[in-house]
């Protein structure tokens, strides 16, 4: 396996190519938004807007399947976001790699003697990988969804997501805590275990060769399906947890 160029800043090490390949997820979504909103159309409309108003379409219906019609429109925007971001994070690492060699010490990228002993002489560095093969990342995304879940269920839904703690009974707290550190830990978990192993099977395939080629074509084809699926599932998720915080129990049973 390859190593990645890690630096430590204040005793925090920081992995590299995951920082290149976040700011680069950030920018593709953004330009995308910005190229398809930038010349709307009604009667002739760009094969990018039909894109985006298809995604936009299919993000609303996904919230709305989550809490009543009324509180979809707020989280539109988050819904868009996330599921542009995570998606093409997940893919970014599937049309190529950028590696390079190095026989040297280098500290500053924790490439140390010993490090270069271990792997005979020289050190394999990996500058470019899906943002989303990298647990910090997914723990990050995760990490927010819990903040801002928290922070709306006491904002929108005060007594009814402190009551939520306490419900069916008071001796229910201690499961509900373990509930609620559960969440972001799943998603953070569920989102990196599916896409680094995609890209270690990848890896391994590259190992054969060309004999390798039609597996390696394969596995990409079907890591679209699975890029698309862990996005949609983030968001969904997302969104469930966010309609648990700050509808109340009479809104949800309406909107049953």
């Amino acid at each position: 396996m390859h190593l990645f160029p890690v630096i430590t800043i204040g005793g925090v090490a920081i992995d590299l190519s995951s920082i290149i390949a976040i700011t680069v997820s950030a920018l593709i979504t953004l330009v995308l938004a910005m190229v398809a909103v930038r010349r709307l159309s009604v009667d002739n409309p760009s094969k990018i807007q039909n894109f985006l108003e298809w995604v936009a379409e299919f993000v609303h219906n996904t919230i709305a399947s989550t809490m009543p019609m009324n509180k979809v429109k707020p989280f539109m925007s988050l819904g868009m976001t996330l599921i542009m971001f995570i998606f093409i994070s997940n893919l970014l690492g599937l049309p190529f790699g950028i590696v390079t060699e190095t026989h040297h010490v280098n500290e500053t990228f924790g490439i140390t003697q010993e490090v270069l002993d271990e792997h005979g002489g020289h050190a394999e560095i990996a500058w470019w990988k899906s943002p989303t093969a990298d647990l910090s990342v997914t723990a990050g995304l995760a990490l927010i969804v819990f903040v801002l879940v928290n922070l709306l269920g006491l904002k929108m839904n005060t007594k009814g997501y402190l009551k939520s703690y306490f419900q069916p009974f008071w001796f229910f707290f201690p499961l509900k805590l373990i509930e609620e550190i559960a969440k972001p830990l799943t998603l953070a978990l569920r989102l990196y275990a599916n896409i680094f192993a995609g890209e270690v099977l990848i890896a391994t395939i590259l190992m054969l060769g060309v004999v390798g080629t039609p597996f390696l074509i394969a596995w990409q084809g079907f890591s679209l399906f699975v890029g698309a699926i862990q996005a949609f599932l983030f968001t969904i998720l997302t969104m469930v947890y966010i309609s648990h915080a700050i509808v109340s129990h009479d809104e949800e049973h309406e909107h049953h």
